[in-house]
């Protein structure tokens, strides 16, 4: 008997090692992430396209962010989880989980993070295709819905990919903050990126107003890809624009990622006192 609880205290001990190193190499990247995002020059070619914008091409943009946010999250999320299997992926997060219990190694840890970055390549390719096939025939603007649709739809698969779920009204607006943070410069982005933290480790509670929410994150979406959008709807200039979507994406998603293993990282952490 003392052999045998002399094991499991060994395996225990193991296993929160590893939670700890998952940590702090999350932490790192983190890092990696501010500090190249923190400091961003515009391009030059912004300052040529900015005096041939329309005074309200902004407030038309916002306004497409908003309606698209409102229009994917009331009635979208269906037609979103057609595209794949949200039942299989929720069974293979509880797989993976039974694994990670059992192994107690940080190739069992690390599977919850492959499953998400395969999730994030996949949607990252169909996104470029789609937004230059939109920049090819000068489509801007009607381009908002679709690249919100596989925005959210990555965010959703990564969610699944570390065991959350997606659908209540505070989940939503937890992902509305995440995107508008990560769209952040400078120090707005360090505090806003602080201020997500406190509220994934529950010292801070998140405001619950969706549509006050979905409003500040259009707006910070609007600033961001204002020129982007604008060229985009010049055909075959619009390859830009379109390209444009990827990089976006890959940002998004990249944020994203880092601040579900967060969460993901916390709850197991929580669950074992650590």
């Amino acid at each position: 008997m003392i052999v045998q609880r002399k094991n499991k205290e060994r395996e225990v001990d193991m296993n929160q090692k590893q939670i700890e190193k998952e940590w702090q190499k999350m932490i790192k990247a983190e890092s990696a992430y501010l500090n190249r995002n923190v400091e961003k020059e515009a391009a030059s070619w912004q300052d040529r396209v900015a005096k041939y914008v329309p005074d309200k091409f902004e407030s038309t943009l916002k306004a497409g962010f908003y309606k698209a946010f409102q229009l994917i999250f009331d009635k979208g999320t269906g037609v979103i989880e057609k595209t794949y299997d949200k039942e299989k992926k929720e069974q293979d997060y509880k797989i993976r989980e039974y694994a990670a219990t059992i192994k107690n190694n940080g190739k069992s840890v690390r599977a919850f993070q492959k499953s998400a970055a395969k999730t994030r390549v996949i949607n990252g390719v169909i996104s470029t295709a789609e937004g230059v096939g939109m920049g090819v025939f000068g489509l801007g603007i009607p381009d908002i819905p679709l690249f919100l649709g596989m925005l959210l739809k990555s965010v959703y698969e990564i969610a699944l990919s570390y065991g959350f779920s997606y659908d209540s009204e505070k989940e939503q607006i937890f992902i509305l903050r995440l995107i508008e943070t990560a769209l952040l410069e400078k120090e707005e982005l360090m505090e806003g990126n602080l201020k997500l933290n406190r509220i994934i480790d529950g010292t801070e509670k998140i405001p619950m107003d969706r549509e006050k929410q979905m409003r500040r994150t259009s707006n910070v979406l609007a600033d961001e890809m204002l020129y982007l959008k604008f060229v985009q709807g010049i055909p075959v200039v619009g390859i830009l624009g379109g390209v444009s979507d990827m990089v976006y994406q890959k940002k998004l998603t990249e944020y994203a990622q880092l601040k579900y293993k967060r969460r993901f990282y916390r709850k197991i952490m929580s669950a074992q006192n650590i």
